[in-house]
């Protein structure tokens, strides 16, 4: 459970530090117009901070830290989302700074971000579903 929670906390520090980041570099570039950074912010909050509090949540009623599913989980879902939102930021630099060129090499590597998150995702769901299964039915009155 403390590691969700270590977790959701890190993820909104740093969105609340990619929000900072992303208004002064684009106000101190003078740059308008589109850029990965703007959404860094959102990604970090989202698919971090709120994902890991939920997760807590279900941690707290279910027996998920238990399970070596869950710690699949933990590992893949994090190394994709840094690597995802590593790259947003990379991308988002490159954009700011005035290069449009199409680049494969970061393009790829957040792909693999992404798939190593979808990885995470599965081994969540196959917790849950175990999780869930073992979990003993609340007694009716």
């Amino acid at each position: 459970m403390s590691k969700s929670f270590h977790a959701a906390w890190i993820y909104a520090a740093l969105g609340l530090f990619a929000g900072l980041f992303y208004r002064e570099y684009t106000r101190g570039k003078d740059f308008e117009g589109t850029t990965q950074l703007a959404v860094t912010h959102t990604h970090l909050l989202a698919l971090g901070m709120l994902l890991f509090l939920v997760v807590l949540a279900l941690t707290a009623v279910l027996p998920l830290g238990e399970l070596r599913l869950f710690t699949l989980f933990f590992w893949f879902y994090n190394a994709g989302l840094v690597i995802t939102v590593t790259m947003m930021f990379v991308h988002g630099i490159i954009q700011v700074n005035g290069d449009d060129r199409d680049l494969p090499a970061v393009a790829g590597i957040a792909g693999l971000g992404h798939i190593l998150i979808t990885v995470g995702l599965v081994h969540l769901f196959l917790a849950l579903r175990k999780a869930v299964a073992t979990r003993e039915p609340v007694p009716t009155s």
